[in-house]
């Protein structure tokens, strides 16, 4: 078998992963015993390893995940009441194939974001199309986006991904056109799609924040009625790992 031909040819039919284990087991002298199968079997096995891997730096890159977080990496030893048995059944996503939400409550420093991260990333392994975004960020973008006229687009965008992380729910209280933006973004993906949010505040304190008591009964039935709820208490792991530095 000709070795420059084959990998032109493997190159023109876009199957980089196989051209690549082809140059290295043609350099392997171990390669010779394999059968025709086990040579194919080897070649495909590259393949579909290499589309998996860009697939899913496709979606990281999508995602905009805040923290280079990965399920592996999760402290589950630092005292933050971390259920470790409830995070793994969260990381395992099934309530995102249910199209249910998720709340990751806790004060300041415990790592709401990075855990979320952590989830986000997992659901993109799985295949799952995911976006990270603060909250306040987004709302000031709709408002732009409102303004010259690209809001339809962008709101239709947050309708199809499948799991759509809001950082810092109720950092700041809501004013008229973000009560009706958040509305907007949660009918679209109520039933249909997961949304994951983060916040220092307990959930009896949202209807607050929402600072209008008809948006928020609305809002608030489309994200918590059907949402896990994990909720951390401790100090904060930043201000530890700072201390611990000193």
């Amino acid at each position: 078998m000709l070795k420059h031909p084959t990998l032109d040819l493997l190159g023109q039919l876009g199957l980089a992963g196989m051209a690549k284990a082809f140059a290295e087991m043609e350099s392997n002298d171990d390669a010779a015993s394999l059968s025709h199968a086990e040579w194919l079997a080897l070649l495909l096995d590259h393949e579909a390893t290499y589309r998996n891997d860009r697939r899913l730096a496709l979606r990281l890159r999508h995602a905009k995940l805040r923290h280079r977080a990965v399920p592996e990496d999760v402290d589950y030893r630092t005292r933050r009441s971390l259920d470790r048995r409830l995070f793994e059944t969260l990381l395992a996503g099934e309530w995102i194939s249910r199209h249910e939400n998720l709340a990751i409550i806790g004060p300041t420093g415990i790592g709401k974001s990075w855990l979320a991260c952590a989830i986000g990333h997992k659901a993109c392994r799985d295949n799952r199309s995911v976006l990270y975004t603060r909250l306040p960020r987004l709302i000031d973008e709709l408002t732009l986006a409102k303004g010259d006229g690209r809001i339809a687009a962008r709101l239709k965008s947050l309708a199809r991904v499948d799991l759509l992380i809001l950082d810092d729910w109720g950092l700041q209280p809501l004013d008229g056109n973000a009560r009706h933006h958040l509305l907007e973004i949660l009918e679209d993906r109520y039933g249909q799609r997961s949304t994951l949010v983060t916040s220092q505040l307990p959930v009896p304190r949202w209807h607050q924040t929402i600072n209008d008591p008809t948006y928020a009964d609305a809002i608030l039935d489309r994200l918590v009625h059907n949402a896990h709820r994990l909720e951390l208490e401790g100090e904060s792991m930043r201000r530890n790992a700072a201390t611990a530095a000193a």
